[in-house]
């Protein structure tokens, strides 16, 4: 006997319409933030002769991109489950986080690449201190925004938007080697060459988020289950319930920020069908309320040997 998933029955996401919206609100902030820092960072940039700050305006460039995609994306994975996908829709969230992810990397290579080809070529002309201008604005901005978004996507348990805001500290990050790279070579001359160096540590700080943000994604994407400490709490949750013998053959796997779980319990042989059935009940509704972020569970009765 076990319980059946299915698209009735199935737990929907606690406040997903409310989340929905708060996606979207969160995301559109930093849309319009990242337009006017990635336009001042290239007009400061050029004025100033800076390798670095252009190089950082590209990165302001590559979060607009994956604002459009959260905003593009939220719709579709916050859809309920229906006939052909009677999990839902996560699946599409850890997609776009994987989207994200891979931008980063582009857009860490083109910047890397670019500065240590150049590195030995004459700069554009010392860098002025006009150029300070914009990573000093982007490390203000940008951290305020990192703030704003990675508690909106805890909130909401979107791993997409907790992307995006590692993207926005991403960002604040490689501005500080850019500022600091403007700042010693507009005061001596013959360190020009600084700005190429502060470029490819920016592409070096971008890589190691990018990482931090595929690494995740792709494990959910492989079916990756429940971590050891989850999985021991599914156990104890299981066992402590009242007419359950053992627990056993528990599966699990990732959808978004939530789990599902499949499980086999050991009851009473010669208890009753309907008693049975009870105890199956409890152990899932136990599971839903007190569990590590279940979204559903199946449960399979065995009698006790």
């Amino acid at each position: 006997m076990e319980e059946e998933l299915n698209t009735e029955t199935l737990k929907p996401d606690p406040g997903i319409e409310d989340g929905t919206n708060e996606i979207k609100r969160v995301t559109w902030i930093g849309l319009i933030i990242n337009l006017l820092l990635a336009a001042l960072k290239f007009v400061v940039g050029l004025s100033g002769r800076s390798q670095a700050v252009i190089a950082d305006a590209f990165h302001s460039l590559s979060d607009i991109s994956t604002d459009l995609v959260v905003l593009f994306g939220v719709n579709y994975w916050s859809a309920p489950p229906d006939e052909n996908h009677p999990y839902g829709h996560r699946k599409i969230e850890a997609l776009i986080t994987l989207t994200i992810g891979v931008v980063l990397v582009v857009v860490a290579v083109g910047i890397g690449f670019r500065a240590l080809t150049t590195i030995y070529e004459g700069h554009l002309g010392q860098p002025g201190w006009i150029a300070i201008t914009g990573p000093l604005v982007s490390i203000v901005l940008k951290e305020i925004l990192y703030h704003l978004t990675v508690k909106a996507g805890g909130r909401v348990k979107s791993s997409a938007l907790i992307a995006n805001a590692w993207h926005h500290r991403s960002d604040a990050l490689s501005s500080l080697p850019a500022l600091i790279a403007v700042a010693v070579s507009t005061w001596n001359p013959e360190w020009a060459f600084i700005d190429h160096i502060g470029a490819m540590i920016v592409s070096l700080f971008i890589l190691k988020v990018s990482w931090d943000i595929i690494k995740p994604s792709l494990s959910e994407l492989v079916d990756c289950g429940a971590t050891n400490r989850e999985h021991g709490q599914i156990k104890q949750i299981s066992i402590d319930e009242k007419g359950v013998k053992g627990v056993h053959a528990i599966r699990t796997r990732k959808c978004g920020e939530y789990l599902f779980v499949d499980l086999h319990i050991l009851v009473d042989a010669d208890m009753s069908v309907k008693d049975g059935h009870l105890i199956s009940e409890n152990v899932k509704h136990a599971l839903l309320r007190k569990g590590p972020a279940v979204l559903d569970v199946v449960v399979h009765l065995e009698p006790e040997e």
